[in-house]
C-alpha cells in the first residue's frame, strides 16, 4: 500500500551502540524501529528520502571511533521521486538536512545498486586513486592489495586498461581465481599462504613494481616498498589490517622513500569529486560493453548489514577526491556501458541484515562490493 505524504510511518533502524576497540561485532548494533512523519518540517532545505540500497565500506570502522570532518560540494535541489545517492542513516527513511552530500542519479539504465559502488564512492576512489594520483603510464608494473575488494578490483581493470601489468593479493583461493579469471588481472596471489611477502613480491614482480595501490598497510606495505623501483608512486587508499588495532604496527622500511625517491601519497575520494562527471563519461560505455566487471555481495534486509559490515573484516566480502566526481562520472560511465569494467557486489535484503553485513567486511565472508538492500526500486 502506497504511504500518504504527512503520514507518519514505522521506520526500522540500526543503531551502533557505542565507540568500541577491536574487531566490529554484530552485538555492537542493535535494530529497532522508530516512527517517521513523511514530511519536511515547515521552512526546512531539508529533503526526505525512502532508503533503497546502503552500502558497508571500511571506512565506516573508522567512523565508528573517531568524528571524522566533511567535505562536499554544494547539492542542487531537485523534485520529488529523484533518485539520489550519498550520505545517509542505516533506515528505511532519512530525513536529510545536511544535504550537501546528495548527488541526483541522472544514469538510471545500470543497476542503481551501482550507485553504492561501482558508480559511487568505492569506483570514484579507484579511479581519482590510480589515475589522478598514481599518474599511470602503459606498461607500468601495478601491485593492488585487498584487490577484490570494492576498490581493489577496479583499480587492477583500469590498469589493464591502460595497458599494465598488474598483480593483485587477496584472502582466498576462491579471490584470487576471481582476480585471474573475471576481473583480468595478469597474476594474484593469496597472502595467507605466502610466509615471506618481500620474497613473494620479488617472485611476482622482479622487475619490480611501479605503481602500488595500498589498501591494506602493516607488513603488506613494508614488504612493498622493498620492492618498488625509482621514483615508484604509492596511493593510500586505506589500511585496513590497522583499524582494529589497539596498537597499531610501524613501518621499517621508509628509508626505501628517500633512495628510490618514491612518492607515497594520501588521499580521500572527497577531494576529487569535481571530476565525477568525467568519470562516467568513461566507465559507463566499459559497463555496457562488458568490458568493466562487477561484483556485488548482497545482503538482503536491513537486519543484515551489522554481519555484512563485520564480514568485512574477516574475509567473507568479495567486492566496493569528492570535487573530482565529475571528472570521475566522464570516465567511468562509458566503461561500465561498454562493459569494459567487472564490478562485484555482494548484496545482503532487507535492514535488518546490515549488521550481519557491516561484521562480514571485517571477517572476510564477502565477495565483492557489499550492499544492503532495503527496498528493491
Amino acid at each position: 500500500m502506497a504511504s500518504v505524504v504527512g503520514e507518519e510511518v514505522s521506520n526500522k533502524q540500526v543503531i551502533f551502540k557505542d565507540y568500541f576497540t577491536g574487531f566490529p561485532k554484530e552485538s555492537d548494533m542493535y535494530l529497532t524501529t522508530s516512527t517517521i512523519k513523511l514530511k519536511v518540517p515547515e521552512g526546512s532545505n531539508g529533503v526526505l528520502l525512502k532508503n533503497l540500497y546502503l552500502s558497508c565500506d571500511p571506512v565506516m570502522r573508522i567512523l565508528m571511533q573517531r568524528v571524522v570532518p566533511k567535505g562536499f560540494s554544494n547539492y542542487t535541489p531537485g523534485s520529488a521521486g529523484d533518485l539520489v545517492w550519498g550520505s545517509a542513516r542505516w533506515e528505511e527513511y532519512s530525513l536529510i538536512t545536511a544535504t550537501e552530500g546528495l548527488r541526483k542519479i541522472t544514469h538510471s539504465d545500470v543497476p542503481l545498486s551501482y550507485y553504492t559502488g561501482l558508480l559511487g564512492m568505492p569506483g570514484m576512489t579507484a579511479y581519482a586513486g590510480f589515475h589522478e594520483v598514481c599518474s599511470p603510464k602503459k606498461g607500468e608494473y601495478v601491485f593492488v592489495s585487498a584487490a577484490s575488494g570494492a576498490v581493489g578490483q577496479l583499480v587492477g581493470q583500469f590498469a589493464k586498461l591502460l595497458g599494465c601489468y598488474v598483480v593483485g593479493s587477496a584472502g582466498s583461493k576462491e579471490k584470487v581465481d576471481l582476480l585471474k579469471n573475471k576481473f583480468g588481472f595478469d597474476d594474484a596471489f593469496n597472502y595467507k599462504e605466502e610466509h615471506d611477502l618481500d620474497a613473494a613480491l620479488k617472485r611476482y614482480f622482479p622487475e619490480g613494481i611501479d605503481i602500488y595501490f595500498e589498501n591494506v598497510g602493516g607488513e603488506t606495505l613494508d614488504a612493498v616498498l622493498l620492492n618498488m623501483r625509482v621514483h615508484g608512486r604509492i596511493a593510500v587508499c586505506g589500511m585496513i589490517s590497522q583499524y582494529n588495532l589497539d596498537q597499531p604496527e610501524g613501518v621499517k622500511n621508509l628509508m626505501c622513500l628517500i633512495y628510490k625517491r618514491i612518492h607515497m601519497t594520501g588521499f580521500t575520494v572527497r577531494d576529487y569529486y569535481h571530476l565525477y562527471p568525467k568519470f562516467l563519461d568513461t566507465v559507463l560505455p566499459y559497463i555496457k560493453e562488458g568490458k568493466i566487471a562487477y561484483v556485488e555481495d548482497i545482503a538482503e534486509g536491513l537486519e543484515s548489514g551489522p554481519a555484512a559490515l563485520v564480514g568485512l573484516f574477516s574475509g567473507r566480502n568479495i567486492g566496493y577526491y569528492y570535487h573530482l566526481y565529475p571528472k570521475f562520472l566522464d570516465t567511468v560511465l562509458p566503461y561500465i556501458k561498454e562493459g569494459k569494467i567487472a564490478y562485484v557486489e555482494d548484496i545482503a535484503e532487507g535492514l535488518e541484515s546490515g549488521p550481519a553485513a557491516l561484521v562480514g567486511l571485517f571477517s572476510g565472508r564477502n565477495i565483492g562490493k557489499q550492499v544492503v538492500v532495503i527496498a528493491r526500486e
